[in-house]
């Protein structure tokens, strides 16, 4: 079991430096990367598919967290306390948008983790 948190793991740091610059693509890249790191350790296509997945909801809920910090600092330093509240309330709302798409990208970081736990057999 430890292998495939291995694998998530690396997945997760390659989507999130990826997805910054390529949305769809680094959260395929990651998941594969991940999918082969816990295919190699473990082996299989199954504990691919699991890290990569997994790669992809880290990726989304430390996004979603992100966001919701980010936005709360902007409000305060641009508008105080009360823009800090607006800040805070509009980086709410960005950071569930995040999460619902996070899923489809759980989804793209499971598909590659798959290729890639099924190529590292």
């Amino acid at each position: 079991m430890g292998s495939i948190w291995i694998g998530a793991f690396v997945g997760f740091l390659i989507t999130v430096v990826l997805g910054i610059f390529f949305p769809f693509f680094g959260q395929l890249i990651g998941g594969f990367i991940g999918g082969v790191v816990a295919g190699v350790i473990a082996g299989g296509a199954g504990r691919g598919l699991i890290a990569g997945f997994l790669a992809g909801i880290f990726g989304g809920i430390i996004i979603a967290i992100l966001a919701v910090i980010g936005l709360a600092i902007t409000g305060a330093l641009i508008a105080g306390l009360a823009g800090g509240f607006f800040g805070g309330l509009v980086g709410l709302g960005v950071g569930l948008v995040v999460l619902i798409f996070m899923f489809f990208g759980a989804i793209i970081s499971a598909f590659g983790g798959l290729i890639g736990g099924a190529i590292s057999r």
